[in-house]
C-alpha cells in the first residue's frame, strides 16, 4: 500500500458498485401467471391445505387443487363470505367463518401515503382477491387415521360479532361424527394472535391428531429488488436464520426443516406473516411454491401428536405475528413467550452488533429532538466524535501526502522511467518528512462497517417511514421530489427517471466534490478522471435513494471537509497543496 490515494479509491468503488449494480441492474421481474388473480389452493385428502405429517424425511407436499376462484375485488371478495370483525389498537380486518382464515388485515397506524387519511396498509386479503394473503391453522392426521377435519370450506359458528383484545373470538365446528372442534382467537394490543385449538373426543375411541399453521401467498409480491434486504420466505429453525428468495424457492419447490422452536413467515420490508409453533415442541416446517397459480406457503405441522382420549378433550396453543416489525415489540414477544431470534425478522445485516446500538441511539435521540432528521445530523455528529482519534490520524495522513504531492510529482518526472529509483527516492521523501502513506488506511477501513450500519438502519427499518424534515422534504423515506431538470417546478413536464436529479442529491455530489479537493489528487491521469467522475456518479446514484440517507451523507461529508479544513489550516497547507507557512 504505497499509495493512499489507491486504498481510498478502492473504498469509493467498492461503495459505487456495491450501490450502483442494483440501480442499474436491477434484478429481473419475475412475471407472474395470468391466474396470479385467483387462488389455486392445494388440498390434501381431507380438504385441508396443510402439510401431513408423519412422512419421510420433509412435510409432505399438498396434492391436488381446488377450483380456480373467479377474479373478484378485495371488497367482493370479503364480502362473498361471513365475517367475524377483528378490530385492535393496532389492526383491523375480520376472520372469515368459512375455513376460520385471518384473511383481512389492515395496519391501522400504517398508512399507504404521507397523508394521514390515506388507506391503511393491507397486509391480508382473502381467497378471489387479486392477490390473496392469508394465515390458516387446523388439524391434520397420521397416514393411517381417517378422521373428518374441519378444511377451507367448513363453515364455523359462533356468538360473537367482534374480536378485540378485551373479547376473544370462539369458534366452533361439529365434524358429525362424535368431534367436536372448539377454535379460540385471542390478540393483544399490537400484533400476536393467540390461536388455541380444542377437540372434544365424544366417540368411544382415542384419537391423535396434529396441529398445523400455515401462510399463503398467491403472485408474485412487489418488492424493493434491493439485494441487502431480504424480502420473501423466513424462518428460524434451531436458533440459524434462513432465507429464501422468491425466485429461488419457485426453482427448488419445496425446502424443509425441522427443529424445536422458532418460526416461520413471510417478510415485506416493513411488514411480517409469521407462524409461532409451541416453542416446546418439535415440528416440521416447510417454505414451498405451488406453480399453478403461482402459489407460495410457509407451513408447520406438530411432530407431537395431540390425543384426545374417548370421552375426553385435549387442545394446542399456538400464535401469529401479524404486523409491522416494529422492533421494540419483536424484542417484547421473542422476550415474553421465548419466541426463538425473533428478532432477526428485521434483516440487520452482516454489523448486526453495530446495527441495532445505532438503531436505538438514532431511536433516542429522534425523542429527545423531535424530528427525525435533526436526529439523524446530531447521530452523525456523534460518531464523527468518537471516530475522532482515527479519523485525525487519516486526516494528517493525508494532509501530509498533499504538502508533498509538488515533490513526489518532481520525482515522477525526473524518475519517470526507472521505476526502482522512483520508488527508492519515494521512500527516501517519506521518511525524511515522516510521512507514511498507510497511515490513513486502517482508520478508513474501520469507519466502513459504522457506515455500512448507520446505512442499514436508516434503510430497512421503520423510523424514517413517512416521517418529515423541513421544507421540501415531507417523508425522509422518499426521495426528493424536486428536480433540477423541472428547474424545481418552473417547467411543467415530466422527464425520464435517470433525470430526476433532487435538490438534496445535488447537495450531495458539491459535497463530495469539495471533499476531494481536500484530499492529495492522484498523479495518474486515469485516476484523476476517475475521481472528478465519482461526484457526478453518486449524485445520479443516490438521486432515487431516500432523502434521509443523501441528508446523511451530505452532513457527514461537510463535516469531514470542515475537519480536514482545520487540520490543514494547523498544518500550514492550502487546498492546492501549497505550504501557507513563511
Amino acid at each position: 500500500m504505497s499509495d493512499q490515494k489507491n486504498v481510498i479509491l478502492a473504498v469509493v468503488l467498492c461503495i459505487g458498485i456495491i450501490f450502483g449494480f442494483q440501480y442499474f441492474f436491477p434484478s429481473p421481474e419475475i412475471e407472474n401467471q395470468a391466474a396470479q388473480n385467483n387462488e389455486q389452493a392445494a388440498t390434501n385428502a381431507n380438504g385441508s391445505t396443510a402439510p401431513t405429517p408423519g412422512t419421510a424425511g420433509t412435510a409432505a407436499v399438498p396434492s391436488g387443487t381446488s377450483a380456480a376462484l373467479p377474479a373478484m375485488s378485495r371488497e367482493e371478495s370479503l364480502a362473498k363470505t361471513p365475517r367475524i370483525k377483528i378490530n385492535t389498537p393496532s389492526l383491523h380486518g375480520s376472520i372469515a367463518l368459512k375455513g376460520a382464515r385471518i384473511d383481512d388485515l389492515t395496519l391501522v397506524n400504517y398508512r399507504e401515503e404521507v397523508d394521514p387519511t390515506s388507506p391503511e396498509i393491507k397486509l391480508f386479503s382473502p381467497s378471489g382477491s387479486p392477490k390473496p394473503y392469508y394465515a390458516e391453522f387446523g388439524w391434520s392426521v397420521g397416514p393411517e387415521t381417517t378422521v373428518k377435519l374441519p378444511n377451507s370450506n367448513s363453515i364455523w359458528t359462533t356468538t360473537a360479532s367482534e374480536l378485540t383484545t378485551e373479547k376473544p373470538l370462539v369458534l366452533t365446528w361439529d365434524n358429525g361424527e362424535g368431534l367436536i372442534f372448539t377454535r379460540t382467537y385471542a390478540v393483544d394490543d399490537h400484533f400476536l394472535f393467540t390461536v388455541n385449538q380444542k377437540v372434544q373426543n365424544n366417540t368411544g375411541n382415542p384419537v391423535t391428531l396434529y396441529p398445523y399453521g400455515l401462510i399463503s401467498r398467491t403472485g408474485m409480491p412487489e418488492t424493493t429488488g434491493f439485494y441487502i434486504l431480504h424480502e420473501g420466505p423466513i424462518g428460524v429453525f434451531n436458533e440459524t436464520l434462513e432465507e429464501v428468495d422468491y425466485d429461488d424457492l419457485m426453482e427448488e419447490g419445496t425446502r424443509a426443516q425441522t427443529s424445536t422452536g422458532g418460526w416461520i413467515g413471510m417478510t415485506d420490508k416493513f411488514w411480517l406473516a409469521a407462524l409461532i409453533p409451541d416453542q416446546a415442541t418439535p415440528s416440521k416446517s416447510r417454505f414451498n411454491h405451488v406453480a399453478q397459480g403461482n402459489r407460495f406457503q410457509t407451513d408447520y405441522v406438530s411432530q407431537t401428536g395431540v390425543t384426545i382420549p374417548a370421552g375426553g378433550s385435549s387442545d394446542a396453543t399456538n400464535r401469529l405475528f401479524a404486523g409491522a416489525k416494529e422492533v421494540h415489540v419483536l424484542d417484547n414477544y421473542e422476550e415474553e413467550f421465548g419466541i426463538s431470534r425473533l428478532e432477526l425478522a428485521i434483516d440487520w445485516g452482516w454489523f448486526y452488533f453495530l446495527t441495532k446500538p445505532i438503531y436505538f441511539a438514532l431511536e433516542f435521540l429522534d425523542a429527545q429532538i423531535g424530528n427525525l432528521g435533526l436526529a439523524i445530523l446530531a447521530l452523525t455528529v456523534i460518531i464523527k466524535l468518537l471516530l475522532l482519534p482515527l479519523a485525525h490520524k487519516s486526516y494528517v495522513s493525508m494532509t501530509k501526502m498533499k504538502k508533498l504531492q509538488p515533490e513526489m510529482v518532481k520525482l515522477r518526472e525526473q524518475f519517470g522511467d526507472d521505476k526502482q529509483k522512483l520508488n527508492q527516492e519515494m521512500m527516501a521523501l517519506y521518511k525524511r518528512e515522516k510521512a507514511n502513506p498507510a497511515a490513513g488506511c486502517l482508520p478508513i477501513l474501520l469507519q466502513i462497517p459504522i457506515f455500512f450500519a448507520l446505512y442499514k438502519v436508516l434503510f430497512v427499518t421503520l423510523l424514517m417511514r413517512h416521517q418529515p424534515f423541513y421544507g421540501w422534504i415531507t417523508d425522509l423515506s422518499a426521495p426528493d421530489p424536486t428536480n433540477l431538470f423541472e428547474l424545481f417546478g418552473l417547467i411543467p413536464w415530466s422527464p425520464p427517471e435517470f433525470m430526476m436529479i433532487g435538490a438534496l442529491p445535488i447537495l450531495m455530489g458539491l459535497s463530495m466534490y469539495l471533499q476531494q479537493k481536500f484530499n492529495p489528487q492522484p498523479a495518474d491521469p486515469v485516476q484523476a478522471k476517475i475521481f472528478l467522475f465519482m461526484p457526478i456518479f453518486f449524485t445520479f446514484l443516490l438521486a432515487s435513494f431516500p432523502a434521509g440517507l443523501v441528508i446523511y451523507w451530505t452532513w457527514n461529508n461537510c463535516l469531514s471537509i470542515a475537519q480536514q479544513w482545520f487540520i490543514m489550516k494547523r498544518m500550514g497547507v492550502s487546498v492546492s497543496g501549497q505550504s501557507t507557512k513563511a
